[in-house]
């Protein structure tokens, strides 16, 4: 009787010891949680430098001179320029090295016929897949006519927007 009872606690604490191992488990791995929150944060700081960086090309450089940067390229439909420019802002950092922030940008218009009209402006050498987490930024910018970029809207000052998708890589 009493090596009967003593296997039935054995086993009894057995079990326990397995039922407390698997409880940690589950404990330890729930608690690594991915917050939404933590990418809040990162976005917003892409957000302010692609925005920053639209800004700083759409503001003239100082008031003799009467086109900004950003209207000149799409009054030119230079997208290397933008390329270059876009992203030499958005990863110039301080210290040593650059940063990986990769966009895609583009121009929307309201065409002659009322419809809107969609045209690339420039992208970085990584191509956006799906997966990145992007954010968008947008700026306004007034162009003359005729542009190459919007060649269907009636002659005259218009305004365009330009939108890029910013994300890290």
């Amino acid at each position: 009787m009493v090596n009967a009872d003593g296997q039935l606690y054995t086993i009894e604490g057995v079990a326990a010891a397995l039922i407390l191992l698997l409880t940690a488990y589950i404990v330890v791995n729930s608690t690594s949680v991915y917050t939404m929150g933590d990418t809040h944060i990162s976005d917003m700081q892409l957000e302010v430098v692609g925005d920053d960086a639209l800004k700083m090309m759409n503001t003239a450089p100082n008031s003799s001179v009467e086109k900004t940067s950003l209207r000149t390229i799409i009054e030119t439909g230079d997208a290397v320029q933008f390329q270059e420019m876009f992203d030499s802002i958005v990863n110039a950092k301080t210290g040593t090295g650059r940063d990986r922030i990769q966009f895609m940008a583009n121009v929307t218009y309201e065409r002659s016929d009322g419809t809107v009209g969609d045209v690339p402006l420039g992208a970085s050498s990584h191509i956006f897949t799906g997966r990145e987490h992007a954010v968008r930024v947008t700026e306004w910018v007034i162009v003359d006519s005729p542009c190459p970029l919007c060649s269907d809207v009636t002659s005259g000052k218009h305004a365009v927007l330009v939108e890029a998708l910013v994300w890290r890589d």
